[in-house]
């Protein structure tokens, strides 16, 4: 009986220890790490290709500095913020040089979702000089065509332990491939599909004027405009909290103060004011151009002229009126001097800039000259002194909570709405202080707090937005709540852009192992299944049948017949 027990009882060893080391095995296989990662924006622009054309990833990774030499074709390089080297950057991504992928590493402190992130202490240089790293590694990005894909991610705990191992075995000259072994990134998402038709929605609103019973012309139109949407090089991270949060929390508050005295007949102005929150800014300004042209002619013709709010989050005491019509012109004339009777009070300081529009060229620079366009007067108050170029300042990835200043809102919120008030109930020169602090007209630096913080959580890039996306029926309600006549425009954009998806994704880091040790292994279970297996013959069956098995069968020879 005990005889019988024990290769039963060694079976049975020898079994958990096979799963033993069969399980040790698929251990040094799993995950390193889970993020979330954010690939670079993939466009065309009349059929012209732009931004990273690919999204699956499966390569080893490495780091800089690298050997001399050194073939990155099937790596993908993890670069942090402050380590990006311009002149390789340049290199890969103009000269189109074969890699297998990048990732960039982002300090907390761009994310949308932690706005009370730091810049950490082993950073060396300042929150300005990293804001223009990240502004101009963005453009580099977004105009050129490169064949590999590009994701970003956040840096943290574990993505610094492993950046630190990666650094590590690269400067021990064991950097990691496939014969060495180390860290592999994978990122399985399908190849990007085209976006079908995408939308933009304009959304307006409107507050009456009051009109005097004998009089049967129709009373003149003040509108109040802001784009919302954005662009940048990474869509789910594009939230563009300056450019142009900062301009859709102004409108709504200027909305609100005006609904406050246009609820009551005795303080109602004889203006109608239109408010107009448009799609398709950073594409030309697409939006507020098919939102104008949808006018008739009449409306038109009523409007006086238009304040378009753009980037006036970020300004130092500091902003500027972009105008088409030289600053001599009636209605520019007085559109100034009514901030000026503000702006000292607040401690501000407004410049003009006069640019011409050029009726050859179909780009403009501001949104106030879609309006010019058709020969209605407008304005555009914002924080830049100079326009920006195609697709730059939309809401790129510094543009993040940090990068606005509430108290700078709301200045320009009072500038705004002081202004207007002037000029609706003929106030110019007086000292009078509308919306007084500790009024009840009073801004409100709750409500533009809440607006600020929503919006620099919320991607806002038009091709990704659909017609019932949440946030369009947010501004839609909010636009309700102040006004009367809420409408919305939905409409195709222009033909010339195209987009596609696969914005976002996971990464999963694997720390693997080298072909070498594979085979190692691989050798050493042979060879323990071998012994095992004759093990279990000998003490079954006896040597002769271990032997019989191993022993060459004996060759039948033909007959002959």
């Amino acid at each position: 009986m005990p005889s019988r027990t024990a290769p039963v009882l060694n079976s049975v060893c020898s079994v958990f220890a096979l799963v033993f080391i069969l399980v040790a095995c698929v251990e040094l296989c799993d995950a390193a790490t889970v993020v979330d990662v954010f690939r670079l924006i993939q466009y065309d622009i009349s059929g012209v290709p732009f931004g990273s054309r690919f999204a699956a990833l499966n390569h080893h990774v490495t780091s800089i500095p690298f050997p001399p030499g050194a073939d990155l074709s099937r790596a993908v390089v993890m670069l942090p913020l402050r380590e990006v080297n311009s002149s390789f950057v340049e290199d890969y991504v103009t000269q189109r040089r074969q890699l297998g992928g990048l990732l960039f590493l982002l300090p907390e402190v761009f994310s949308p979702v932690k706005k009370d992130a730091t810049i950490g202490a082993d950073q060396n240089f300042d929150m300005e000089k990293m804001k223009s790293l990240v502004d101009d590694l963005e453009q580099l990005l977004i105009h050129s065509n490169i064949p590999y894909p590009v994701y970003f991610a956040f840096e943290n705990d574990e993505i610094d332990a492993i950046l630190t191992e990666i650094k590590k075995n690269d400067a021990s000259g064991q950097p990691a491939t496939a014969t060495t072994g180390g860290f592999k990134l994978v990122v399985s998402t399908p190849e990007p599909k085209k976006v079908v038709s995408p939308s933009i929605t304009n959304i307006q609103g409107w507050l009456p004027g009051l009109k005097a019973d004998e009089d049967a012309n129709q009373l003149p139109t003040i509108a109040i405009v802001a784009p919302y949407d954005t662009f940048g090089a990474a869509p789910d991270l594009s939230v563009g909290s300056d450019s142009n949060g900062s301009g859709i929390a102004a409108l709504l508050e200027v909305a609100r103060l005006f609904s406050l005295l246009y609820s009551n007949p005795k303080t109602r102005g004889r203006y109608n004011l239109l408010f107009g929150l448009t799609s398709g800014g950073p594409y030309n300004y697409n939006g507020t151009q098919k939102w104008l042209r949808s006018f008739d002619q009449r409306l038109r013709e009523s409007i006086d002229y238009a304040i378009c709010l753009n980037s006036i989050g970020s300004h130092d005491n500091e902003l500027w009126l972009h105008v088409s019509k030289p600053p001599e012109n009636a209605y520019i004339k007085q559109i100034k001097d009514s901030f000026a009777n503000v702006e000292d009070k607040l401690g501000l300081k407004v410049g003009i800039k006069h640019k011409k529009i050029n009726v050859s060229n179909p780009r403009v620079a501001w949104e106030h000259e879609q309006f010019s366009r058709l020969r209605v007067t407008a304005v555009t108050l914002s924080g830049l002194s100079t326009p920006p170029e195609m697709l730059q300042s939309t809401g790129g990835l510094s543009d993040t909570r940090h990068a606005v200043s509430e108290n700078s809102v709301i200045k320009s919120v009072k500038l705004v709405a002081e202004s207007l008030a002037m000029h609706i109930y003929g106030l110019q020169g007086k000292k009078v202080d509308i919306f007084a602090d500790n009024s009840s007209l009073a801004v409100n630096p709750h409500y533009v707090r809440s607006w600020l913080d929503l919006l620099s959580q919320t991607p806002r890039v038009a091709p990704f937005l659909s017609k019932t996306d949440p946030f369009i029926l947010a501004l839609k309600k909010e636009l309700a709540e102040h006004t009367t006549e809420v409408n919305v425009q939905h409409d195709m954009l222009d033909g010339i852009f195209t987009f596609y998806d696969s914005t976002k994704a996971t990464l999963n880091i694997y720390q693997v192992a080298s072909v070498t040790f594979d085979l190692l292994l691989l050798l050493v279970l042979g060879s323990y299944l071998i012994v095992l297996f004759s093990f279990l013959v000998v003490i079954t069956k006896g040597l002769d049948e271990l032997i019989s098995i191993f022993r060459r069968p004996p060759s039948r020879k033909m007959k002959a017949p």
